[in-house]
């Protein structure tokens, strides 16, 4: 058969961008609700998505006094998912420092379990200052222990999983699923990640990174053809090209300005408040991204948009969108398609780890319009050919 897309859908409250909240039409408190979650699933199960995936953080994010936040516990939102649907896969984000094994892997394993062997695991460290302090610490551990912390976590909770004798799930255990940018994160993804989540700008880069994660694995004694990289993609859909931008410029004009330089600030480690919109960022602020404190993925993607653009902050506000700097890609069902098998046949890509740009709405379109296109070009399956998570991805157990 074929090499077929795999793609998941991020469900990050009203959308990816910064603005999603405001669009017409968007309730901004729908992600407060269970039912914006499953109404998602059904969405994606009919499309015959690999997965919903959740993103999570320990803690009150402050920018929630700007556009709302995630609001509600993975497990608990995708134990309500399990129950209204049958085949869609669960992957939910679920922290290595602040979690203990021993409950994790129980949770998790029953998830699996109640799902019909359909979770995915999640595996992050949890950058950030304001995770720290939710757990009474004056700030995060530093990012060399945090990796240590994951794998040594991340192996008990696997070797957990493997000595269950009852409640075992139909794929033996869930998915480990790791996003791994820094050096160390790649390292974690190579030794233990089953599908890898990245960030990417660029195609070469991209291509390098699943090359370099698969070769890794391979040291490790794994096989490389099992594990399934999965780049973030932004997606801004129009019925046609013009429609499109005009959606996205909309989406810009939204972006709480607030929000917006206070996301880059915090990934870039300093402070935004004395530069203007038409000011470079100064060269002499960015340190290597393996010196970066906080999510070492996304300064690296910022800082290379630095290098090679060298836009203003205003210019790179806008190109970001508030989204934290995953690839956005506007157009019309076809030219998305077009951007998408590209990569996939490119080799930078095993499918998309999809973050539309508005929820419901921008994933409705990205179900409806660009899936059926996929489909039609051989691209991604018509129907399920099996049950669980493991299935959907080509993974054994």
């Amino acid at each position: 058969m074929p090499r077929q897309l795999h793609i998941n859908v991020n469900i990050l409250n009203a959308g990816v961008f910064g603005g999603s909240w405001r669009y017409p039409g968007t309730d901004p408190l729908a992600a407060y609700t269970i039912e914006h979650y499953t109404a998602i699933a059904h969405t994606a199960e009919r499309a015959k998505l690999d997965a919903v995936f959740l993103a999570d953080t320990p803690a009150l994010d402050p920018s929630v006094r700007h556009r709302p936040g995630n609001n509600l516990e993975p497990t608990t939102v995708l134990a309500r998912i399990a129950a209204q649907t049958e085949r869609i896969g669960l992957i939910g984000t679920l922290s290595t420092t602040y979690n203990d094994p021993a409950e994790l892997a129980r949770r998790l394993g029953d998830l699996d379990y109640v799902s019909g062997g359909r979770f995915g695991w999640n595996v992050v460290t949890t950058a950030g200052p304001v995770a720290a302090r939710n757990f009474g610490l004056t700030g995060e551990p530093d990012h060399a222990h945090r990796y240590r912390l994951a794998a040594d976590v991340t192996e008990q909770v696997v070797a957990a999983w493997a000595a269950r004798t009852a409640l075992v799930s139909p794929q033996g255990r869930p998915v480990v699923v790791q996003a791994g940018g820094s050096s160390d994160g790649r390292r974690l993804a190579a030794r233990v990640g089953e599908v890898i989540f990245s960030a990417d700008q660029d195609l070469d880069h991209a291509r390098a990174f699943r090359a370099e994660i698969r070769a890794t694995a391979a040291a490790f004694g794994r096989r490389p053809e099992e594990v399934v990289v999965l780049p973030g993609l932004s997606t801004v859909v129009g019925s046609t090209e013009a429609e499109a931008k005009a959606r996205r410029d909309q989406l810009d004009e939204l972006l709480p300005a607030a929000y917006a330089r206070g996301r880059l600030a915090g990934q870039l480690g300093f402070s935004l408040d004395a530069l203007r919109d038409d000011e470079p960022i100064p060269a002499e602020l960015l340190v290597d991204p393996d010196a970066a404190g906080g999510s070492q993925t996304f300064y690296r993607v910022v800082k290379a948009i630095i290098d090679t653009e060298r836009p203003s902050l205003g210019e790179l506000l806008r190109k970001l969108s508030g989204g934290g700097g995953h690839r956005i890609v506007t157009g019309t069902p076809e030219q998305i398609a077009d951007d998408i098998e590209h990569w996939f046949r490119a080799g930078a890509a095993d499918g998309f780890n999809v973050m539309p740009d508005v929820l419901p709405s921008g994933f409705t379109d990205f179900a409806e319009q660009v899936v059926p296109e996929l489909q039609r070009r051989g691209l991604f399956r018509t129907d399920y050919a099996g049950t669980t998570l493991r299935a959907h991805l080509g993974l054994v157990a």
